[in-house]
């Protein structure tokens, strides 16, 4: 029957006609695990259970990248803290179990810390019997309509009262500010943290990105999943594999991929794409003309990607960006995160991001819950000597210009070493 397990011929693992390669109730080593890391040959570790991904990791909805990265490690916290509902995802894990590790064999494996790993455990145990990962729909609720209210405003300030200099750069503010206040949103929805059923926040994650805001649903969980799972880590984080563009951190790497995207992935996150560039230039085109209505929809993206890129780089760029050092979850996420102080605005102004350091640990979790846990966090990071960084909004901002003006000196050491 469908998604049932048999062993087939020669020791092999088959589901449903589709041959697995390893030995059914096996026992391994690490060293063994670790040796199946290559794109055609895939192990990975969950709760000391041996699972064989290479034909999964093509179909899994995270996308191929997120889960390659892990081939070969312990990806139990990784699992853990993407995965909001354990119980059904573990369903398909089954088919593709070939054993567990040796008695022998710690449950870490390389650089990661067993005490930190348990000690973080509990803490997420003790978070989920606090409810902190249940949502309030009210506080999403009052974010999507201030959203609505931010853009309806925009536009009836300029049907209203003209399309002056003045209105129309008063008009692109509060429509780039709609924007960016979307795109924390859409965040919200793609990290899987406002509704139990995973379904309901895919559709609410494509209304956001694709009507809101003209994006794609697909294209952002492909590249921002990876970038929680490995962040600051070369040729693993598509945030900072930007060598062609500059260098970040204090390595140079030697090599690096540069991915291509496949449009045809995205096709289906077409029409709510359309969607936003209809709706938009319905508003516009009667008022500023094709011409006019690309101009402002310009100057809009301008303001609303400075403003996004800024909040986002000033809690990684000034971290440690390096090759991929096989650190636990928490010490991963800490070397690669800070926070900036918490205030009513700086929450606002930067979707809660300003709790980076909460929400790399507790990726599903509500934003509006960070503030709650962050004390259990600093204080657990505060146990094993784990650098907890928290800023002011403008030390943060200064920090992404030394951040830049290293990647100069970088640029300039290489070419004068060429």
């Amino acid at each position: 029957p469908p998604g049932s397990v048999r062993m087939g011929g020669g020791g092999q693992l088959t589901e449903a006609g589709e041959q697995v390669s390893g030995r059914a109730g096996g026992v391994y080593t690490w060293e063994e695990v670790q040796s199946h890391c290559n794109r055609n040959d895939q192990w990975l570790v969950i709760d000391r259970k041996v699972y064989n991904i290479t034909q999964w990791a093509k179909r899994h909805p995270g996308g191929i990248r997120v889960i390659s990265h892990y081939a070969g490690e312990d990806a139990t916290e990784a699992f853990t803290a993407f995965h909001p509902d354990l119980k059904f995802v573990r369903k398909f894990l089954k088919p593709l179990l070939i054993g567990e590790l040796a008695a022998t064999e710690p449950s870490q494996d390389r650089n990661k810390n067993a005490t930190i790993t348990q000690d973080f455990h509990t803490l997420r145990a003790k978070a989920e019997r606090e409810g902190l990962f249940q949502a309030r729909p009210l506080f999403f609720c009052l974010h999507l309509g201030h959203i609505l209210l931010l853009e309806a405003l925009a536009w009836l300030i300029i049907w209203i009262w003209g399309t002056s200099w003045t209105l129309t750069f008063l008009s692109a503010v509060m429509l780039a500010t709609a924007q960016l206040q979307a795109g924390w949103l859409q965040h919200d929805f793609g990290h899987l943290s406002v509704f139990k059923k995973s379904s309901w926040n895919h559709v609410l994650h494509k209304f956001a990105i694709g009507h809101l805001k003209g994006a794609s649903a697909n294209w952002w969980n492909h590249r921002h999943y990876q970038h929680h799972a490995k962040p600051n880590i070369f040729s693993k984080d598509p945030d900072v594999n930007m060598l062609h563009v500059f260098v970040v951190g204090a390595t140079q790497p030697l090599i690096t991929k540069i991915d291509h995207i496949n449009p045809s992935v995205f096709m289906k996150d077409l029409a709510w794409s359309l969607s936003y560039y209809l709706r938009y230039l319905c508003c516009s085109v009667p008022m500023y003309g094709l011409f006019g209505s690309v101009v402002l929809l310009s100057f809009v993206r301008f303001l609303e990607s400075n403003w996004f890129v800024w909040v986002t780089q000033m809690n990684h760029l000034p971290m440690n960006i390096d090759h991929d050092k096989h650190q636990d979850w928490l010490s991963m996420q800490l070397h690669a995160t800070c926070n900036i102080e918490q205030s009513p605005f700086n929450d606002w102004f930067s979707g809660h991001l300003n709790f980076q350091i909460e929400h790399h640990l507790f990726p599903t979790m509500p934003r509006h819950n960070y503030h709650v846990v962050a004390p259990q966090v600093r204080a657990l990071c505060e146990k094993h000597g784990v650098p907890y960084q928290v800023k002011t909004m403008w030390r943060g901002l200064a920090d992404v210009f030394m951040s830049l003006k290293n990647s100069g000196d970088l640029w300039l050491d290489a070419y004068l070493h060429k």
